[in-house]
C-alpha cells in the first residue's frame, strides 16, 4: 500500500503583519518557498530581518516569486548568501524589475551600515549590512523567467502556473499542483479596470487558497481622475508647484499615464513634468519593454508609438546636477520624486525648498506609514525637520486615495 504524502504550509512572514511575505510549502522531501520578502515598517519589525527564518536554505528546492516589491522579494540576497542555489521562478517583468530593486536595496543596506559606523550608533562593532550588492547579484543569477499561463515543473511531482495578478508589472498569482492537491497563492492582488495592467485573472477552484487581505475590510474611494484634474488646474491657475512623493514602481508610471491621457483630451493644461528619481526612470523604461505583460490598451499604444507614459512636456533628471537644476523651476510645474513616504531620496530636497511656499501642493498618491514625514504632513504638521533644519510647512497637502494597487473587499471577493 502506498502511503499518502504529507504536505505542510508554514508561514514565515506576513502573518500578523503586512510585510515579510515568505511561505514554506513542504511535500515529502520537497521544500518550496512562495515569496521571500523583507519585513518593513517600525524598527522592531525590521529587526526581524536579522533572524534566521530557515534552518538551512540549501534544502529549499525552489522559490516562486509573485512580484518584485521588496516585502515579497527583498530577502532573496540573504537567502543566496546563506547557501540557497536553486531556481527563483518569476515572470520576465518581475525579473527585470528585480535587476533594479535588489541592488538598490543592497546599496541602501551598505549605506546604512557605513553611516552607523561613522556615527557610532550601532549595537554591533562594526555595523554590517543585512546583505551586500554582491549578494543581490548572486540572487539575480538564480532567476528563471516564466510566461503567464504556461505550466512548468518545479520539483518531482510539483508543477506551477502563473497568471496575471494586476498589482504591478509582472505580478502573478501562483497555482501549485502538489501530488494532486491544488494550492493557489494570490501574492498581492491588483485592481480591476486600472490603467496599464491587466485585470487579475481568475483561477479555477483550489483545494487550498492562500489569499492576501491588505484591504480586505474596506472599499477604496473612487474619483482619482477628477481629483487629479482639479489639483493640476488649480496649480496652473495659481502658478504653484505640485510635489508628488511617489513610489518608483507602478505609482509613477500610473501618474504619467493619467497625465498623458488627460492632456490628450484637453482636460488639463500641459505643465512641465519632472521625473526626479533614477529608479523610477529605469522602471518606466522596463514597463515600456514588456507589452506582453500590460493590458490591451497599453500594448496597442506602445505598438503604435503613442508614448503613453510620456506627458507632453516631460523632463528627466538622472544626475544630481539635473536634480539640482529643478530648484530653479518656478511654477506651475509637477515634480514626481521618491521616496513615496518622504523617508529619503531626492523628494526631501524639493520639500525642504518648497514647503515654505503657500503656492506649493504636496500630493500623496499612496499609503503613508506611521512615523514617516509623509504621515506627518497628512496629519497637518506645521513644520518638519530635514537636513538638521526646521522647515515651516505652508504648502497645501492633498491626497488621492483611489490609486491603491491592492484589491479591496469587493475586488477580492470578485476574484
Amino acid at each position: 500500500m502506498i502511503e499518502p504524502v504529507t504536505a505542510t504550509l508554514q508561514f514565515l512572514g506576513a502573518a500578523g503583519t503586512v510585510t515579510g511575505s515568505m511561505h514554506l510549502v513542504t511535500v515529502g522531501d520537497r521544500r518550496i518557498l512562495l515569496d521571500c520578502g523583507l519585513f518593513q515598517g517600525w524598527k522592531e519589525l525590521r529587526a526581524r530581518n536579522w533572524d534566521r527564518r530557515l534552518a538551512d536554505p540549501r534544502d529549499i528546492h525552489a522559490v516562486l516569486l509573485s512580484h518584485a516589491h521588496i516585502d515579497h522579494s527583498g530577502y532573496l540576497p540573504l537567502l543566496a548568501r546563506q547557501g540557497f542555489r536553486g531556481p527563483i521562478y518569476c515572470t520576465a517583468g518581475t525579473a527585470d524589475l528585480l535587476d533594479v530593486v535588489l541592488p538598490d536595496a543592497a546599496h541602501l543596506q551598505e549605506e546604512e551600515a557605513d553611516r552607523a559606523n561613522r556615527k557610532g550608533y550601532s549595537q554591533h562593532k562594526p555595523a554590517l549590512p543585512l546583505y551586500t550588492v554582491e549578494d543581490a547579484q548572486s540572487a539575480l543569477r538564480l532567476m528563471e523567467r516564466c510566461s503567464y499561463d504556461r505550466e512548468f515543473s518545479v520539483a518531482s511531482g510539483v508543477t506551477a502556473l502563473m497568471r496575471p495578478a494586476g498589482h504591478i508589472l509582472g505580478s502573478a498569482t501562483v497555482e501549485l499542483q502538489l501530488d494532486g492537491v491544488r494550492l493557489v497563492y494570490s501574492g498581492d492582488l491588483g485592481r480591476y479596470d486600472r490603467p496599464i495592467l491587466p485585470d487579475p485573472e481568475p483561477v479555477p477552484a483550489a483545494d487550498v487558497l492562500l489569499l492576501e487581505s491588505t484591504y480586505g475590510d474596506r472599499a477604496h474611494a473612487s474619483g482619482a481622475e477628477a481629483d487629479l484634474i482639479r489639483i493640476v488646474r488649480d496649480a496652473a491657475d495659481h502658478g504653484g508647484t505640485i510635489l508628488v512623493p511617489a513610489f518608483a514602481v507602478d505609482r509613477t508610471q500610473e501618474l504619467l499615464w493619467m497625465l498623458r491621457r488627460l492632456e490628450a483630451a484637453a482636460r488639463v493644461p500641459t505643465l512641465p513634468v519632472y521625473i526626479d528619481s533614477p529608479m523610477a526612470i529605469e522602471v518606466t523604461d522596463i514597463y515600456r519593454r514588456h507589452p506582453e505583460e500590460v493590458d490591451a490598451e497599453m500594448a496597442r499604444a506602445l505598438a503604435s508609438g503613442d508614448r503613453p507614459l510620456t506627458p507632453g512636456n516631460l523632463h528627466i533628471a538622472r544626475t544630481e546636477q539635473e536634480s539640482r537644476a529643478i530648484n530653479a523651476v518656478r511654477g506651475p510645474a509637477i515634480i514626481i520624486s521618491s521616496s513615496g513616504m518622504a523617508t529619503g531620496g531626492r523628494i526631501l530636497y524639493h520639500l525642504a525648498q518648497r514647503l515654505p511656499d503657500s503656492r506649493t501642493t504636496v500630493l500623496f498618491v499612496g499609503f503613508q506609514a506611521a512615523g514617516t514625514r509623509g504621515r506627518a504632513l497628512e496629519e497637518g504638521a506645521t513644520e518638519l525637520t530635514m537636513f538638521g533644519q526646521t522647515i515651516p510647512v505652508r504648502a497645501h497637502v492633498e491626497r488621492i486615495d483611489a490609486l491603491s494597487a491592492h484589491a479591496d473587499t469587493g475586488e477580492i471577493l470578485r476574484w
